[in-house]
């Protein structure tokens, strides 16, 4: 049961019956409970009620940025704030392009499906998604479309979303598409994948974007398929788009997100992976791009066209080799502050393992900036050649170096804490103990 909550603590600007710019925050009326459980159909459309309550008129949505940032919150009105700036700026954009959702599938079958006794993972999520953008682009001229990928997926969640997409009144919205359809392929971006079973996700999304061009989108959002994006938040990334940003990254780190997160599944070790990633992807980080995985980013038609070009990888490390490309490209990038609540019982890195998905996510970042031509520590890239298979990886997470014992994760890196040669020598004593 994917039930959180969240302090029932609440600053004295927002207490019940009070308000800030001249808008209530709801508590009045029961809708803020301090708690959120993102499979719950109730949960999603109280939060969305919540939200139009803090866009009643004469309000400043804007002036509760600092709400959403205070961990101390109830997380619904967190979420809430996030959702009713989202909608205020779609309903300042006054633009009638296309938008397209991109996800890919793969063992999605009993999130996509309500929950019930018997399905207890369930989220509901298609319908979930299909109507959090119905509230969110209601009474504006925006064309949203979304396009749900299957990877590969044994168990065919392809059905499974066609079925969830009929039963909805939005489901006309509702693209489904198997990559598998699409392969081999004699031309296009596609055409370094030669089996559907040699994507790890990036096939799909990689897929999913080129029909969405080829369909005359504007602008391509990519997610996830579970419901740990609110994709009521589009408009935040929509903002920044026709401020004249190429590419809009949600970053779950920046300080005025809304994050819960479930790290506690990994092992001490994973700041070890992270500090390898860092190293090579510093053309990123070093930008500021410190949350390159985050589900929740739009690319512009005519940077996904430079993208799609030539894909380096079709693993986990899509997001990296895009943003690599759209950096060696010129385009401007912009970051903005989103809500994400993780959905980790059915993850891909649970179901698939983590450590295999880690694998390709530092080898296919290893790829990319070497396809792209970007700045990269060359040496750690070297490291992860040598280290980085989904065994080793998993005695790697268990175990933590002294250097990165009191890391900060600002700080993973940086030569300064652990030098490639240094973590070799780690890799090299840990390889041998059998650790």
């Amino acid at each position: 049961m994917a039930i959180l909550t969240a302090s029932s603590c609440i600053s004295p600007t927002l207490a019940a019956g009070t308000s800030v710019g001249g808008m209530t925050n709801g508590r009045d009326s029961g809708l803020s409970t301090g708690s959120f459980d993102l499979a719950s159909p109730a949960d999603d459309r109280r939060v969305r009620d919540l939200a139009d309550v803090l866009m009643a008129p004469g309000s400043s949505v804007e002036s509760l940025r600092n709400v959403a940032a205070d961990p101390t919150e109830p997380l619904d009105l967190r979420l809430a704030v996030m959702l009713a700036r989202s909608r205020t700026d779609v309903r300042r954009l006054d633009w009638s392009g296309r938008v397209a959702i991109v996800f890919a599938m793969w063992g999605e079958q009993r999130r996509m499906r309500p929950r019930d006794k018997d399905n207890p993972t369930g989220e509901d999520a298609l319908h979930t998604k299909l109507d959090q953008l119905s509230w969110l682009f209601s009474d504006s001229a925006v064309d949203w479309h979304v396009y749900a990928v299957d990877d590969g997926d044994p168990e065919d969640s392809a059905a499974t979303a066609q079925e969830r997409a009929n039963e909805h009144e939005q489901g006309g919205r509702v693209h489904v598409l198997r990559l598998a359809d699409a392969l081999p392929a004699s031309s296009g971006p596609l055409v370094g994948l030669s089996h559907v079973d040699e994507s790890r996700k990036g096939g799909a999304i990689v897929y999913g974007a080129s029909v969405a061009l080829a369909d005359g989108c504007d602008a391509v959002v990519m997610t996830d398929a579970d419901n740990s994006v609110n994709l009521a938040q589009v408009g935040l990334l929509l903002r920044q788009f026709r401020d004249g940003a190429d590419v809009v990254v949600g970053d779950r780190k920046h300080p005025e997100a809304v994050l819960v997160k479930a790290e506690a599944r990994w092992g001490p070790g994973i700041v070890v992976l992270r500090h390898m990633q860092r190293m090579v992807g510093r053309a990123l980080f070093g930008q500021g791009l410190r949350d390159t995985q985050a589900a929740f980013k739009l690319y512009t038609a005519a940077a996904l066209g430079d993208i799609l070009a030539a894909p380096s990888t079709y693993g986990f490390a899509f997001d990296s080799d895009w943003l690599y490309a759209s950096i060696a490209n010129g385009r401007t990038i912009e970051r903005v502050p989103f809500a994400f609540i993780d959905s980790f019982e059915e993850s891909a890195s649970i179901t698939q393992g983590p450590m295999t998905t880690w694998e390709s996510l530092l080898r296919g970042l290893v790829a990319a900036a070497r396809a792209r031509g970007v700045d990269h520590d060359a040496e750690m890239a070297a490291v992860v050649d040598d280290y980085a298979n989904a065994a080793e990886l998993d005695v790697v997470v268990q175990n933590l170096p002294d250097e990165l014992e009191h890391a900060s994760d600002a700080d993973l890196g940086s030569r300064d804490l652990m030098t490639p040669q240094q973590l070799r020598s780690w890799l090299d004593q840990l390889r041998h103990s059998g650790s």
